[in-house]
């Protein structure tokens, strides 16, 4: 059994943060200047030896009380009054310049900004700065862009030159030497740029792979594709008549046959004379592309390709009610889950030098036709009185998508040699990792992930080792994820194991290390790991308690860090790519406005389970300075963060920072807040994120049970005077807790709700309930709508009109429910011009003055 107990030495960052702001510096870690204070849970008050090394550290940094009072006002304003942070930061190509977006004040546009990180090490900075981080950072000149704006440029193998295209542009750069070219000026869309291994550049435009000598300037297309029937000199006659007349007339006759005569003298051109274009390779006139990728010799290209089908109908629209003529726009949006149809992509292997095409088959792969939702089509068959009889079809596969990636699903080995696919099952219970056998024109399987509920769209990365042909991949099938290595005719080995995630691979020049972001020391904190690949050995490199992300710099001796804590939004570090190396602050963005406001830091509280082993992590914010007696129960409110698959009770700034102000204010008020991340959130493995397979709305709620009786038990709080809000997937919990179990919340706000999951979107929706015509089950006893009938509470509903996400017919559909349930303790309020994330400060504050509103009457 996991050993929770070790992992509550939990540090957090403390609430004085405008005096530790005064004492940061630009040559001063993190760790040293953030005073921290730890949440004292009821397992570390158990060991004496943790309680004194909390209660040490405690007295010694002090943890303050709330400060200034907060308002609702303040709180929704535009969120620029915070600090505008920095965003996409990345590597200089000289391994000490800084690059990153950040907004421009009171307005939309982002700029790039450039920092000096080596003379800011050596500065001083102490205050933030409007308009500029550090005496050292700068705005990157619109003139400039084209030779700066470098964030996803690929390397030749020597690294001695980097590549990359603005505004469909490419541009190369000797690293050397830092002269920056520019080889084309058409503004064509681009993609897939890449070096080959003979210092061409290639890429793809539209149906074509081109490639460009950046010494000569010579470009050449190296493949080209079209979705029609291969040209043929004559038509075949299309009845009798044609037949006779081409029989009867030597005037027709002739003119079909000088036209063979063409045909098959640009067709003897084609292939003598090596100045011309290759010929296009053609494919099925009703098929399309998916994903293609170029071998780094130019001599293969795998193409994945589908049929063409429409992913929306002509009666997927939405109303705007609000334009700038006056007058009703209809707007095109998602198809339902419920109206997808099943997809199959089709792998193909290109010889370029035979100008030969090879379709690669799925059966090598294990389980292609495995029947893997039987027990549910049975279940759901006998329901209605049927049977159901296990069939052996092939099931339909596509190339993976990662909703994380910035890699694609066809990777090849820097040598040509060797290719790999990673392919997942349409229905989401199986991911395959395969190569390509070039000589057979095949697959082989490597690796198979199954998984009964479904493959995770996270943790899909995977990549070839730089020297040798061995592969690395994440897996869950310990039950996180983690990493492993495989040789391609040999068992994969674990590099990493244990209770936590690993994610954001980075692999050294050498293949000696490969870097990574962990959980490991807690579910809520994340560092910057690396594991030597040849022995196992797992090296700590930042110590940081929060929310850490890393790039690694070009050179491989310095780590970029985006660090945060609960209480501080993301800035810039610098440290040195080695363990217990010294971290040096880069950026000043948080605004004095809000550093004055010394926000209290929520304890991080692991809330004992009634129905696993785990506890649930979740956020407190216990009042502070209130007048309220010691006798006196108080009021709670339980926050539902969105997404589902989202981690929010981390020790880093959270998205939903006008939640974490507006629970603060709460807390200045007396109300107990808690934030937990029910079972199905991220971060805490496998097994926690497929609780709610096939029951959405009953694992989650069954949390929040504990919750309640853990506010009861530990907070003074009042069992009758809680209540619960969330918006997107927070909304729909928000439903199903007031709906189906109605004793937990005295009140309750649902923000963008979703009320029926048959109208929500494919990718997400099948992945858990599968989909409505295969699994009706599911999701009838997972939507709302059919359980309004419980609501017994009040119950505010908020939503946009504009939700291109969950639709307003979402409310829509659930306010009829109610009203023919004449239901009278419900209200609804709409946002004609807001969409799934509010924008205008004007929504946010109506919106959180009606759940204030609520709670402040029903608690």
């Amino acid at each position: 059994m996991y050993n929770y107990s070790k992992k509550l030495l939990v540090v957090l960052i403390s609430t004085n943060l405008f005096a530790c702001s005064a004492m940061y510096t630009a040559d001063s870690p993190p760790s040293q200047n953030i005073s921290t204070a730890p949440a004292i849970s009821n397992a570390a008050k158990t060991d004496p030896a943790v309680a004194q090394q909390m209660q040490t550290i405690a007295s010694q940094q002090g943890i303050t009380s709330y400060g200034a009072k907060l308002t609702l006002e303040q709180i929704m304003a535009d969120p620029d009054w915070i600090g505008r942070q920095p965003l996409s930061s990345y590597w200089g190509d000289d391994n000490q310049t800084v690059y990153y977006q950040r907004k421009e004040k009171g307005s939309p546009l982002k700029h790039l900004w450039r920092l000096d990180s080596a003379l800011a090490k050596n500065t001083e900075v102490t205050s933030n700065r409007d308009e500029q981080d550090s005496d050292h950072a700068s705005m990157v000149a619109l003139n400039q862009l084209q030779s700066e704006s470098y964030a996803n440029r690929v390397s030749n193998r020597s690294r001695t030159q980097t590549a990359w295209v603005f505004e469909g542009n490419i541009f190369i750069k000797n690293v050397a030497t830092e002269q920056v070219r520019q080889l084309t000026q058409d503004g064509e869309v681009l993609r897939n740029i890449q070096f080959l291994n003979d210092g061409r550049l290639a890429y793809q435009r539209i149906n074509s792979i081109y490639s460009l000598d950046p010494t000569t300037g010579f470009s050449q297309k190296l493949a080209s594709w079209q979705f029609a029937e291969a040209p043929e000199p004559n038509t075949a006659p299309a009845d009798y008549i044609a037949e006779q007349q081409i029989d009867l007339i030597n005037y027709v006759a002739k003119k079909r046959h000088d036209r063979e005569l063409r045909f098959k003298q640009q067709q003897a051109l084609s292939k003598q004379n090596t100045s011309l274009a290759p010929d296009a390779f053609y494919f099925d006139e009703k098929d399309e592309l998916v994903q293609s990728s170029v071998s780094p010799d130019g001599k293969w290209l795998v193409l994945a390709t589908t049929k063409s089908q429409e992913d929306r109908s002509d009666e997927d629209l939405m109303p705007a009610y609000i334009g700038e003529d006056g007058r009703i726009d209809r707007k095109e949006v998602r198809q339902r889950v419920a109206d997808a149809k099943s997809v199959n992509h089709q792998l193909w292997l290109l010889d370029l030098t035979t100008h030969k095409k090879y379709p690669l088959s799925y059966q090598t792969l294990p389980g292609y036709n495995e029947d893997v939702l039987a027990d549910v089509k049975r279940e759901n068959a006998q329901a209605k009185g049927e049977t159901y009889q296990t069939n052996r079809l092939p099931r339909d596969i596509v190339v993976m998508t990662d909703w994380y990636w910035s890699q694609g699903a066809i990777q090849w080995h820097s040598d040509a040699g060797q290719v790999a696919v990673m392919l997942e099952a349409w229905d989401n219970k199986d991911r395959w990792l395969a190569t390509i056998d070039l000589k057979q024109h095949k697959l082989v399987n490597q690796h198979r992930l199954h998984d009964d509920a479904w493959v995770n769209y996270q943790f899909n990365s995977f990549g070839w080792l730089n020297n040798t042909e061995q592969l690395y991949y994440l897996s869950e099938e310990s039950g996180y994820a983690h990493l492993y290595r495989k040789p391609l005719n040999a068992k994969a080995t674990a590099l990493t194991s244990g209770h936590f995630e690993v994610d954001n691979l980075t692999l050294s020049h050498n293949d000696q290390y490969m870097y990574f972001k962990a959980n490991q020391k807690h579910p809520g904190i994340y560092e910057v790991y690396r594991v030597t690949l040849d022995t196992g050995e797992i090296e700590a490199l930042t110590d940081l308690n929060g929310m850490t992300d890393y790039a690694l710099s070009p050179n491989e001796s310095k780590l970029l860090l985006t660090h945060s804590s609960l209480t501080m939004p993301p800035e810039l570090y610098l440290q040195d790519a080695e363990p217990n190396a010294q971290v040096i602050r880069l950026t000043h963005t948080i605004s004095p406005e809000f550093l004055a406001l010394k926000l209290a830091a929520p304890d991080i509280v692991p809330v004992e389970s009634s129905h696993t082993a785990q506890p649930i992590f979740s956020r407190v914010y216990n009042p502070v300075n209130t007048q309220n007696k010691s006798d006196e129960k108080r009021r709670a409110v339980i926050f539902n963060h969105g997404a589902g698959y989202l981690q929010n009770a981390h020790l880093g700034w959270s998205g939903y920072f006008r939640e974490f102000m507006f629970h603060n204010m709460l807390a200045q008020q007396g109300y107990v807040v808690m934030d937990m991340d029910y079972r199905a959130s991220a971060g805490y493995g496998r097994d926690w994120r497929t609780a709610i397979y096939r029951h959405m709305g009953k694992p989650e709620i069954d949390d929040l049970r504990d919750g309640v009786n853990w506010l009861v038990e530990n907070a003074n709080v009042d069992r009758e005077r809680i209540g619960t809000y969330g918006g997107s997937y927070g909304g729909f919990m928000t439903f199903m807790a007031l709906f189906t179990q109605a004793d937990l919340f005295q009140s309750g706000a649902a923000l963008r709700p979703v009320s029926d999951w048959a109208h929500y979107n494919h990718g997400y929706t099948s992945n858990i309930l599968n989909m409505p015509d295969v699994d009706p089950i599911a999701y009838e006893r997972s939507s709302p709508i059919y359980f309004a009938q419980g609501l017994q509470k009040p119950l505010l509903i908020n939503a946009p009109m504009v939700d291109s996400n969950v639709f307003f017919q979402d409310t829509v559909r659930l306010v009829q429910r109610l009203i023919e349930l004449e239901k009278q303790n419900f209200e609804t309020a709409i946002y004609p011009v807001e969409s799934h994330g509010f924008i205008q400060p004007s929504s946010w504050l109506d919106e959180y003055r009606r759940i204030y509103k609520l709670f402040e009457t029903t608690l």
